[in-house]
């Protein structure tokens, strides 16, 4: 079933003296279940597309078709825990906007305990590696039930090792909960490494260059899919898209 689907969809910002082009003609779908990556060249509107998922904007032409009974849950480039708060309250943020802290505080806290935060969540985030943030922050994401995950580079920040560590938790988690996703990368092999799909964007005026299956869904980890013989083809063959694309 599509949770989500663009349907040449156009998106053009204007200002007093100018307009832009950010996204032409977009179209491209996610199946529930699915975890779907948006590659492309830097600045080519892969945010934007968030944002309309979202509804923050409004598309300028097409529809974007998305099921109201999913909320949607968004996980930024960085954690952006509150340093005053505890782990604890730090995920508890979303229930307690929401208004529904005691219905969601078992699930929080089976969350937690799931994923091996639950004795460091009286910790402030200080406290904490750059692995175990973002777990919480993942967790808090959760912690209202979202049928969507966004994800907005949600590793840019991380050093390399630190990166491929959390790339197998987030993974991890999003699956054990079957959750569907959507990740905004510029990195090529984070993308292949997590995605069951993904998203080729040209440069500005974005529009889809290509969608791509990993076939890699049998491999059980972002890090184990890196080793496999098939990881380096997809790796140059998106490569050359991106770089051909780049260069017309």
């Amino acid at each position: 079933m599509k949770i989500l689907q663009f349907d040449k969809v156009s998106k053009v910002f204007y200002t007093k003296t100018q307009q832009t082009t950010a996204l032409h003609d977009v179209s491209f779908s996610v199946e529930e279940g699915q975890f779907v990556a948006i590659i492309g060249p830097s600045g080519c509107g892969k945010t934007t597309i968030l944002s309309l998922v979202c509804g923050l904007i409004q598309p300028t032409s097409g529809k974007v078709v998305f099921s109201q009974e999913n909320s949607v849950g968004y996980m930024l480039q960085r954690d952006q825990l509150f340093e005053w708060r505890t782990i604890w309250k730090n995920v508890l943020l979303g229930p307690e906007i929401k208004g529904n802290v005691a219905q969601r505080k078992p699930v929080v806290e089976q969350l937690l305990k799931k994923y091996g935060l639950w004795e460091f969540r009286n910790h402030y985030p200080t406290e904490l590696s750059g692995g175990m943030r973002q777990r919480a922050a993942l967790i808090r994401t959760l912690a209202t039930s979202p049928g969507l995950l966004l994800l907005d580079e949600p590793f840019s920040a991380l050093d390399f090792q630190t990166r491929l560590e959390v790339c197998d938790d987030v993974y991890s988690i999003i699956k054990k909960e079957n959750k569907t996703a959507v990740l905004v990368t510029h990195d090529i092999s984070e993308a292949i490494s997590m995605a069951d799909t993904i998203v080729v964007l040209t440069k500005r005026p974005a529009t889809v260059l290509t969608v791509h299956n990993t076939n890699l869904q049998h491999i059980a980890t972002p890090l184990k899919r890196r080793e496999s013989p098939d990881f380096a083809k997809q790796f140059e063959k998106l490569h050359k898209y991106l770089t051909e694309n780049a260069n017309e």
